[in-house]
């Protein structure tokens, strides 16, 4: 039987914060270093900074000062679930993470889910939340995790593009 695991880290995001991406859940490297796409394996901040055009940050530090300075919020769908793991498929009673605090401060136009598991929770149990705060839909984007090897980097940052393009508009 698996352990439930509540997610171990706080959302990040400020008053500027324009675009949400969310993830599904850490993964156990992540949740062991304590920071969101800890594992070095994971393209997530290899993907941002090929699409904004800067060197990828490296300390926990930089990573927040990269995602405030480009008006980036970043959280999981999932606050808590029994996981084996840091398989998606292995995710059971999932409960849905609360974007409330987000939307409260931060004026956010759009939601990206960091892959396929994500964009199901987002569907399943955030969607009201998400259209009430941003008046559109979840954008489902192909997952940066190791586990996803049919994308390449580039055609990550190729398909990723849409969130450079979300934050220049406006």
């Amino acid at each position: 039987m698996n352990k439930t695991q509540t997610h171990p880290f706080k959302p990040i995001f400020d008053k500027n914060s324009k675009i949400l991406i969310l993830g599904s859940f850490p993964s156990v490297v992540s949740r062991k270093f304590g920071f969101y796409y800890a594992n070095p394996q994971n393209r997530f901040w290899r993907v941002l900074a090929g699409i904004l055009n800067a060197p990828p940050p490296v300390s926990t530090d930089e990573k927040i000062k990269f995602l405030l300075a480009h008006r980036i919020a970043i959280y999981d769908a999932t606050i808590s679930c029994e996981i084996k793991g840091s398989s998606d498929a292995k995710m059971t009673a999932v409960a849905p993470a609360n974007l409330e605090p987000i939307f409260k401060v931060a004026k956010i136009t759009q939601v990206y889910a960091n892959g396929g598991k994500a964009h199901e929770i987002c569907e399943k149990y955030l969607k009201n939340q998400i259209l009430n705060a941003t008046g559109k839909d979840p954008i489902k984007l192909p997952s940066t995790s190791p586990a996803n090897a049919n994308f390449s980097l580039e055609r990550l940052v190729q398909e990723w593009t849409a969130v450079a393009e979300a934050l220049k508009d406006g």
